[in-house]
């Protein structure tokens, strides 16, 4: 199971947003040609960026802007924006077998686990922001 690429074309995308804010015209054309993919996906990379009010974009001509300081933006903010994932990060398979002891305690047993691990990579994600990425 992998997050989709959606995050890291956020993230690639913010990033390309605060190093070239001034010197170039943000489209989603020049965007995409640093991520190497279709303005298309730039373009709905904007638009979720945009709702959870991490860029903004100026129709036309104008291009993108970054809304906050890259030091106000973490990873996690960018990988819930762009919804990697949807609720929790493992799944279960559906209707273990209640007549087989492992069947029946597999929920219970392996849930808080998965939960937790789920919890120390957004924990891990809040903790990095755009800044400390620039920065490298």
């Amino acid at each position: 199971m992998k997050i989709t690429s959606r995050f890291t074309v956020a993230v690639h995308t913010l990033l390309a947003i605060y190093a070239f804010q001034g010197k170039h015209k943000l489209t989603s054309e020049f965007i995409a040609s640093s991520v190497n993919v279709n303005p298309v996906v730039i373009r709905r990379t904007l638009q979720s960026l945009k709702a959870a009010g991490l860029a903004d974009v100026k129709a036309g001509t104008g291009g993108a802007i970054p809304v906050r300081q890259a030091s106000e933006v973490t990873l996690y903010d960018i990988y819930s924006a762009v919804d990697c994932v949807d609720g929790d990060l493992f799944n279960f398979h559906d209707e273990p077998n209640p007549d087989c002891p492992v069947g029946r305690n597999i929920h219970r047993v392996l849930e808080p686990h998965l939960k937790r691990a789920q919890e120390a990579m957004e924990d891990e994600l809040r903790s990095v922001t755009l800044a400390e990425l620039i920065t490298e």
